[in-house]
This record gives C-alpha cells, sequence and structure tokens, in this order.
C-alpha cells in the first residue's frame, strides 16, 4: 500500500470536527460510545423524537473543550434530519464576543441563524415586531449601519412595507450588521444591551410567535417532524467575572437559564464544564434537565491499570487517520507502516489520556519533528515533552495541592481552583459503570 505523509499530517488536523455530511470525514469516525458510559447523544436524539410528546425541549450537552462535542454534535444532526426534523446547527463563538456573552446576544445569534435557514428552506415568515426592534437598536447605536437590503438575501426579496411604502430590510442581514460591529467594540456592545436588555421578553415573544411556531406549522405542512437548534462552542464562553462580580457562565446558565429554555422549538445548547462543579449546579438542574455530558475516552481505569478496549478505540482513532479505507482488522497489521512500533503508538494514546484532540496535536507535532513516516518514539516524546513543560508552566503552587487530591481520590469538588483545573485541563473526567470520575 502507499504510504502517504502529507495525507496523515493533514488527517490530524485538531482544529477540524468531523462532519456526519461529509463522506470524507466519516471514514475517520470513530463511535466510542461503548467505552464512553453509555450512548450520551442517542439519547439526546430519543429525547426529541420519542419522549418529547410534541412539546419544545431544551437540553444542555458539556465535555471537556477538544473531546469531540461538534463531531458528535454533527452526528446528532444528520440523525435528526435523517428523522424528519429540519436542524438549524451554528458555532455560537462565530457571532459572539466569547469573552463578553449575554443572553440578549445569544437570541440575536439564534434568530438570524434561524431566519436565514428559514429563508433556504423557503419558509417566509412577516415578524414585524422583530423588525422594530432591530430598527430601534441601529436607532440606539448610531451607527452608519444600514438594515435596508441592497439586493435579494437568503430571506428573500426586500418588500415594500404597506403602511410607508417604505423598503423594509431582510431581518438576518441586518441583524448581522448589527452583530458584527458590536462584536468588534466593548462600547457598542454596551449600548446596545442598555436598549435590548429590556426587550428581551419582547424578542423571545416575536421569535416564538412570529417566527418559530408558524415555522414550524409550516415544516409540518411540508411533512417534516419539526424544528431542531443546535448551539455549539458557548461551552467556550470566558468564565470571566461580570461588572457585578457574578461569573458569566453561572449568570448565563442558571441566572438567565429560564430565558435561554423559551424557545418554543427543540434547542440544544454546548454548557462550559466547569458548572458541574459549581454551587449552583443544583439550580442549573432546576432550570434545565440534567445536563448531557461527554467524557473522556478512558485508556486506564480508575486504579491506573490499562483499559484495553479504550485504548484500541484510541489505536483505531488514530489508524483510521493515516489509512481511512482499510478495515480495522487490516489497520493492525499495518501499523509499522506508519509507527517504528505498536509500541510507540500505545504511548501516544496513553500519554493523550484519551483526549480526542490532543492525541492528534501530539501526533501532528511529532510528524513535524520525524518529518517521515514510521513515527519513531524519540520524536514523539519531544512533542510530549515540549507539551509537558509548557502546561507546567502555567501551573500555580496552590494547583498542585489540588492536583495531588485529584491524583488520590479521583474525584474533584466544587471549587474555583477544581474548575480552572477542569478548563486548562489538567483534570479529565471519565465515566464507567460505577459513575463519573476524574484523573489528572
Amino acid at each position: 500500500m502507499t504510504i502517504d505523509f502529507k495525507q496523515l499530517f493533514n488527517a490530524a488536523n485538531p482544529s477540524r470536527a468531523l462532519r456526519a455530511d461529509l463522506p470524507e470525514d466519516q471514514q475517520y469516525y470513530i463511535d466510542f460510545s461503548e467505552v464512553r458510559g453509555g450512548r450520551v447523544v442517542e439519547e439526546m436524539r430519543d429525547n426529541i423524537i420519542l419522549f418529547a410528546d410534541d412539546k419544545p425541549t431544551c437540553q444542555l450537552f458539556t465535555g471537556h473543550i477538544g473531546s469531540g462535542k461538534s463531531t458528535e454534535l454533527s452526528q446528532l444532526h444528520q440523525w435528526l434530519e435523517q428523522d424528519g426534523y429540519r436542524v438549524v446547527y451554528f458555532e455560537s463563538s462565530e457571532d459572539l464576543e466569547m469573552a463578553d456573552v449575554d443572553v440578549g446576544d445569544i437570541l440575536l445569534a439564534i434568530a438570524q441563524r434561524l431566519m436565514t435557514r428559514l429563508g433556504e428552506w423557503q419558509v417566509k415568515t412577516e415578524a414585524k415586531g422583530f423588525r422594530a426592534i432591530l430598527a430601534g437598536a441601529a436607532k440606539v447605536l448610531q451607527t452608519e449601519i444600514d438594515l435596508k437590503a441592497e439586493a435579494s438575501t437568503p430571506f428573500g426579496e426586500i418588500v415594500a412595507d404597506t403602511a410607508t411604502g417604505e423598503a423594509s430590510f431582510a431581518i438576518p442581514l441586518g441583524i448581522g450588521k448589527l452583530t458584527a460591529k458590536v462584536k468588534e467594540s466593548p462600547e457598542l456592545r454596551s449600548k446596545l444591551r442598555s436598549y435590548m436588555e429590556p426587550q428581551t421578553k419582547g424578542i423571545l415573544e416575536a421569535l416564538n410567535k412570529e417566527v418559530i411556531v408558524p415555522a414550524i406549522a409550516t415544516l409540518q405542512q411540508q411533512g417534516k417532524a419539526g424544528l431542531v437548534i443546535i448551539v455549539d462552542n458557548l461551552d467556550r464562553i470566558d468564565n470571566a467575572p461580570k461588572p457585578w462580580g457574578r461569573l458569566q457562565h453561572e449568570y448565563l446558565f442558571v441566572d438567565r437559564g429560564d430565558q435561554l429554555r423559551q424557545l418554543q422549538c427543540h434547542v440544544v445548547y454546548t454548557m462550559p464544564l466547569g458548572l458541574r462543579f459549581s454551587a449552583d449546579y443544583g439550580r442549573l438542574t432546576q432550570r434545565f434537565e440534567t445536563p448531557s455530558i461527554l467524557p473522556m475516552i478512558p485508556v486506564l481505569n480508575r486504579d491506573g491499570s490499562v483499559f484495553e478496549l479504550g485504548l484500541e478505540k484510541m489505536r483505531q482513532m488514530v489508524l483510521a487517520r493515516a489509512m481511512p479505507q482499510v478495515s480495522e482488522a487490516e489497520r493492525s497489521a499495518l501499523i509499522t507502516h506508519y509507527f517504528d512500533r505498536p509500541e510507540t503508538l500505545d504511548y501516544l494514546c496513553l500519554v493523550s489520556g484519551g483526549h480526542v484532540r490532543n492525541v492528534l496535536r501530539l501526533l501532528q507535532d511529532s510528524l513535524k519533528k520525524e518529518r517521515g513516516l514510521p513515527l519513531g518514539r524519540e520524536s514523539l516524546a519531544a512533542a510530549i515533552k515540549k507539551r509537558r513543560n509548557e502546561m507546567m508552566l502555567s501551573i500555580e503552587d496552590s494547583e498542585w495541592e489540588l492536583l495531588r487530591q485529584v491524583s488520590r481520590t479521583k474525584k474533584v469538588v466544587g471549587d474555583d481552583g477544581y474548575q480552572r483545573l477542569i478548563r486548562s485541563l489538567y483534570v479529565y473526567e471519565y465515566q464507567d459503570e460505577d459513575g463519573s470520575w476524574q484523573k489528572c
């Protein structure tokens, strides 16, 4: 067989999530549910298609950054489309300034993405109330934002207002211009929020009554089962305090959680894993169902022994990037085409701790050092050492004691220091038949 160094290097891109709708991506996909403690994403799908009883659902999905949530959400998206749903999926980080997010920002981003997709699906809504809110926002900002579209948009042609005869702007375009401006400027964000905050109830009412409910009715007339909105990357919001001292992720999901769950369709939000260890986690679960957690892929058991099934899954994930069109059984026989010996591949998988993005990052860094195949233990060890030294530089003295406690107890408790350990990927979350456990 042909050994392609560049193909493996490109396939090991750690920043790219696999898309379920692309055959070239699906050949790399490995189903880890057998070792992750349950079929988490299938359960989320069932909550919508089997147990919702025609009522809107709102689910939270969490896990370590880089653990594969976006890839799994893409699978969920694909399954729901196959089940007859229309799905709006987007990465919130493309629309929001993640260091400074408010509920109104999230709702505007949802509105823009939703109404753009409705236009593509030939589902029209007038949304006059929403237009009025946007026009008021543009006026308050006192900028040169022109909300009138200059041509047709995915939402449709610009139409004349029956009362004034003036051209009416396309809502997705109008929201896009507003959010693009305020994302660049804290001052404009503050001005927009001073206007939008009292309008939050009105925004929700307009979205529900003028857009979502009529759209679902039209979609059902078209033979569709309903509407699902998936908001990815909200788990990446900065854990910074708001001006009044409240941590941003607690403010959004706990204090304002009731508003996030008021949309009259099925919604999935990703949330920061650190909220699981917050003192407000109980309040969170009163506002939402218990969040679905995507744990790490265990390559070790709680007692430190090798978990062979998890290790084999990780081997296959790496080998699939090298040999996507080869069967799993055949890949194992070809390991030495890509690694100097099987133990080098195992070393990579074990050191990664079962973190999908880290194993790919270490693989790509090692390939840069080796500059060819097969990849040797020495190049891999050098990449691991560099990564280890980078992490150690950022660990404070107080955090070393917390890490020692996690090492002893395999548990994280709800303290701000522990939350930082989780967010900084110093501690990983796993699931087994006895429940969750953590390892550093």
